[in-house]
């Protein structure tokens, strides 16, 4: 068993059959139940074919430490934070989220769906993983639980239903495990609802779960031009992120999201926190600036996010990649909630998505661009040399702010490629100044 490679990021997914086994599973659960220290944690899983027996091998590394599992079966994500957050018990999901079929991984989150990260955990779960405990003379007990409803009833009791206005929204589900919650969700609406691969399928038959791939907006797209719906939303695998189409077909960053739903909620509470990562837009702290609230920067990922929610009291937070965290969501990411949120601002607003976002889309953007690089340490500082008119920081990776643009470089954790994000004032000084940066790294 080498589980090494499992805990290099800052959480535990996209690993191949081959990285995460039963095995591999069965010791990370005896390391989670161990380090989580309390009688119960909740379990659940997605569709992937590989995910129950994984499930099941954690389920009997949790029970073999005398820990009973509530077992919550096939859910989404951010059903699991819901539960953890409600419950007050730790969680385990069993997930690859936007990773290819025969990939899988594991999300973790303490009592109240507090993060689990390379910072928070990680390390002391691997060492226990490595070296388990034997088993304890009485093992736990395994309850079925069914958290739909809760879940259901918990969403609602953020965002005020009596305001939404009737409308029509696609929302594509990817075969993943939106379409376990997103029908009842709905029904709870005015909203008329155009399901499109909604059938949770681990084989993923139509296309890739992940929505920040344009191709794979392709049918949804599609969709929406024959049934001219107000909104598209475009799910993950696990639900927990959220991709938003307009009424005119033109997909928006999940920056203008954060934005648009950052502004939404300082006008219900003037003067709170807002997160965002450090690839988002300028536009995001410009508008939380100007509606009177407070912009806090971070790096990129859930566990920094949520940690940073937690110590500032924020009342909302967003990250490029579409990924939306709520306070009153125990600080938890939440695609199906995003949308509901969204739909309100629509709905009280009494305007088109295609004319409110106008309002917060002042910049071009690259997206995210990878590099393939064998020295990324040098590549980087090359990069920094090459940039040393602008300010530059290492919160993570290098980021140079040169006024009225910025770029940011990023290496992945298991892999040698350098992500690179810009944002400028137009497209043509973003393409200048990706077409220098590409230069720089074409010599590493």
């Amino acid at each position: 068993m080498d589980l090494t490679v499992i805990f290099k990021a800052y959480d535990i997914r996209g690993l191949s059959p081959e990285q995460l086994g039963p095995d591999e599973a069965r010791a990370i659960g005896i390391g989670f139940a161990e380090f989580a220290g309390t009688d119960t944690i909740a379990l659940g899983h997605d569709c992937r074919l590989t995910s129950p027996d994984l499930a099941q091998a954690a389920i009997d590394g949790i029970t073999s430490r005398g820990t009973d599992v509530v077992y919550l079966g096939e859910i989404t994500t951010d059903m699991l934070y819901y539960y953890s957050g409600a419950a007050d018990v730790p969680g385990l999901v069993i997930t690859a989220s936007h990773n290819p079929p025969e990939y899988n991984g594991i999300k973790l989150c303490l009592a109240g769906a507090s993060p689990v990260g390379i910072d928070s955990g990680l390390e002391e779960i691997k060492a226990i993983a490595l070296d388990p405990p034997g088993p304890v003379s009485s093992p736990g007990a395994v309850q079925d639980v069914d958290a739909l409803a809760g879940y259901v009833d918990h969403l609602f009791s953020i965002v005020d239903v009596d305001r939404f206005t009737a409308m029509r929204v696609v929302a594509d589900g990817g075969n993943g495990m939106a379409g376990v919650a997103v029908p009842r969700v709905f029904e709870r609406t005015p909203i008329e609802l155009i399901g499109l691969y909604l059938e949770p399928d681990g084989t993923f038959p139509n296309h890739p779960a992940d929505p920040l791939r344009p191709e794979n907006l392709a049918d949804l797209l599609e969709l929406m031009e024959r049934e001219t719906p107000h909104l598209g939303i475009a799910f993950d695998g696990d639900a927990d992120r959220a991709f938003f189409v307009d009424d005119k077909g033109k997909p928006l960053s999940g920056s203008t999201t954060t934005a648009v739903i950052a502004d939404w909620f300082l006008r219900r509470e003037p003067g709170a926190g807002i997160v965002h990562n450090l690839i988002c837009s300028k536009a995001v702290p410009e508008t939380v600036t100007a509606a009177g609230g407070v912009p806090i920067r971070t790096r990129v990922g859930h566990s920094y996010i949520k940690q940073v929610m937690k110590e500032t009291g924020a009342v909302f937070g967003g990250e490029h990649s579409a990924h939306f965290y709520f306070r009153d969501n125990f600080r938890a990411d939440s695609g199906i909630l995003a949308s509901l949120v969204l739909l309100q601002i629509m709905s009280e607003a009494g305007r088109p998505l295609s004319e409110i976002r106008k309002d917060y889309e002042p910049y071009a953007q690259s997206g995210e661009i990878n590099f393939v690089v064998e020295e990324k340490v040098e590549a980087t500082a090359a990069v920094e040399v090459a940039f040393a008119h602008g300010a530059a920081d290492r919160l993570d990776g290098l980021t140079v702010d040169l006024g009225d643009r910025w770029l940011n470089l990023r290496p992945s954790n298991t892999e040698p490629v350098l992500r690179l994000n810009v944002e400028a004032p137009t497209a043509d000084d973003v393409a200048a100044i990706v077409e220098s940066v590409s230069s720089i790294l074409g010599a590493y």
